[in-house]
């Protein structure tokens, strides 16, 4: 099956609830894909209110009170960006064919690789001809970004009307899903957080994710995985139901933003190697199973195996690892995610939060435990969502009022779920710590109330950027905005055009003023020694063999990832100005390891 080649080499993830949420109508005429995530459907209502009002659109409120409320909203909203996207790319290839000047921007835009470059700049050339000939090369050549979505595969709280549980299918990622596959859009769905073997079987109700006739997937499935075990057993599993995975989307595990999935000491080098050498296996194993699963359904069967993608994300910053990523590991792209919250023309962030980020060095973004998930997850000191929280502790009203329940994943008191950020779920574990405060060290005791009152309200606090951004009313409980960028954003310490850091990502331009910025791979490898000597240190619970065993194989994995770079450094010409450098703090990195001390297992 073949399909159109992208403009891009790069792509823009989804970032939180609200940094992303507009994105392709921002970017996508230059044929830039991104991704909307599609967890608040209050936000996505609400934000299609305001797109209808600013491009004329007529606009009925989807309430609550409809039966399929959340799944109307996302079908609605998806169906709206749709509209404006294509009618911007549509006056975009106008503007093209009539402007000299317009054009000669794009094409700074393009890849230097790109042969739709070269063919513009070559109809730039032709003088006469290039009036006659331009209109029907765009038209030709020219495609929009894709208007992806995002669905964490862990945000699928059941739900209920009075005290009655809903069918699953109104879980909140089943209704997420449903609304992209009832929407118009033809683009992907990305997979995030791992597997969820009721909503991954709940894909087969929809014709959209089977290949048609001519091989077409109308709807495709991307996967975000951190390692080649877990992307062949997820994609195994859809493949049994008929279902195709597109593309493998290979997260690092620590250098990212939002949520940090860890590996076992898996780094992203060692990681990409193995799916450069393994993609025909994980191509092959697929297609066998599909196969097999659409002979059983009567349904159309491809010949050959469907396109497959392999894709990398985090911590990327500069042209020469983006270069290196595509041609080394033979990857299709490259996310860029982090930089873009400095590019107002990509994404929304409000102007407070926004010279939060301009301003901030490394020690100001970390790994926190804020996230009602239980997963680290990657933040900001300084944000207003802090100030609020903190003020609410010291007024002894810690906890939010937790209006949008995304989070309500907790069954400890019942259930229809709590959330651990809400004020009814601290109040009884700040009550049960009370109860036991005479038998704690004060220094004890101010760690576990910490610990009770440190998650936050994301669903609020990620949301909150596009409300202030775009004036929209804000209701409730102050919460503020809450913001996940990598660690890659102290680096990046100015606001940037859409063209300026286009440029940068290919090599034409630099918006970077850091010159100390460790690269990506030696930064991910400093985050995962530091992440187990946390871990070891802050292991409270009476150790089993297991932790030990998990912990040392950990430790393994980081000294074979050190051994890989220090052989891919010295055998390529990546960076090779900086390989003495490089290779030192391999050197250090390794000694670092070796000096971790696991605890051995004391039998009584």
């Amino acid at each position: 099956m073949t399909t159109t080649k992208p403009l891009h080499t790069f792509h823009i993830p989804v970032m939180g609830l609200a940094f992303t949420i507009d994105s392709p109508i921002r970017v996508a005429k230059y044929g830039i894909s991104s991704v909307v995530s599609i967890a608040d459907d209050e936000l996505i209502e609400k934000m299609r209110a305001f797109y209808s009002k600013k491009f004329d659109i007529p606009y009925h409120e989807i309430t609550q009170k409809i039966h399929d409320y959340r799944a109307e909203r996302i079908t609605s909203y998806l169906n709206l960006v749709d509209k404006i996207v294509k009618e911007k790319f549509e006056s975009f290839k106008i503007e093209l064919a009539e402007s000299k000047v317009a054009l000669e921007n794009y094409i700074a835009m393009l890849p230097n690789k790109s042969e739709i470059k070269k063919g513009l700049e070559h109809l730039m050339e032709d003088g006469i001809a290039f009036k006659q000939n331009i209109k029907q090369y765009l038209e030709n050549n020219l495609t929009a970004g894709d208007i992806d979505v995002n669905i964490m595969t862990k945000i699928d709280k059941d739900n209920f009307i009075k005290n009655e549980q809903l069918p699953v299918e109104f879980n909140d990622a089943h209704a997420a899903l449903r609304g992209f596959a009832n929407s118009d859009l033809t683009s992907s769905v990305v997979l995030s957080a791992g597997m969820n073997p009721r909503l991954f079987s709940y894909f087969e109700n929809f014709s959209a994710f089977f290949p048609d006739f001519n091989n077409h997937l109308k709807k495709k499935i991307i996967l975000k995985v951190s390692d080649f075990r877990s992307a062949m057993i997820q994609g195994n599993f859809l493949a049994k139901k008929g279902l195709w995975v597109s593309e493998y989307r290979i997260e690092s595990g620590l250098n990212c933003g939002g949520h940090a999935f860890a590996t076992e000491g898996f780094l992203l080098g060692p990681i990409l190697e193995e799916f450069k050498h393994k993609k025909d296996q994980l191509v092959q194993s697929a297609h066998d199973l599909m196969v097999k699963a659409l002979g059983q359904k009567e349904l159309h069967i491809p010949s050959t195996p469907l396109d497959l993608k392999i894709t990398v994300q985090g911590g990327v910053g500069t042209a020469e690892e983006h270069n290196f990523l595509l041609d080394h590991y033979n990857v299709d792209s490259v996310g860029w995610g982090t930089p873009f919250l400095l590019v107002p023309e990509a994404t929304s962030v409000d102007a407070e939060t926004r010279q939060l980020l301009i301003n901030a060095k490394e020690k100001d973004l970390y790994l926190s435990h804020i996230s009602p998930l239980g997963v680290p997850f990657n933040t900001l000191r300084g944000t207003t969502n802090e100030m609020f929280k903190q003020k609410r502790i010291d007024d002894n009203k810690a906890g939010s009022s937790c209006p949008k329940r995304f989070l309500a994943l907790s069954k400890e008191f019942g259930v229809e779920g709590i959330c651990t950020s809400s004020k009814k779920f601290q109040d009884v574990k700040l009550e049960e710590l009370d109860e036991i405060k005479d038998t704690l060290s004060d220094e004890t005791f101010e760690k576990m109330k910490f610990n009770i009152t440190e998650k936050a309200c994301l669903c609020v606090g990620l949301a909150n950027a596009s409300y202030l951004e775009n004036d929209i009313k804000i209701s409730g409980q102050s919460q503020g905005v809450i913001i996940c960028p990598g660690p890659n954003m102290a680096y990046f310490d100015k606001e940037v055009s859409l063209s300026e850091m286009v440029k940068h990502i290919y090599g034409n331009a630099t918006v970077m003023t850091d010159v100390n910025r460790p690269n990506l791979f030696v930064k991910e490898l400093k985050m995962y020694i530091d992440y187990l000597k946390n871990e070891i240190s802050e292991t409270t619970a009476d150790l089993t063999a297991g932790q030990i065993k998990k912990w040392n194989a950990f430790k393994n994995n980081m000294m074979e990832g050190i051994g890989y770079y220090q052989e891919m450094f010295a055998s390529s010409h990546f960076l090779e100005d900086r390989i003495t450098e490089i290779q030192n703090q391999l050197e250090s990195y390794k000694a670092k390891i070796i000096a971790i001390k696991i605890p051995e297992l004391v039998v009584a």
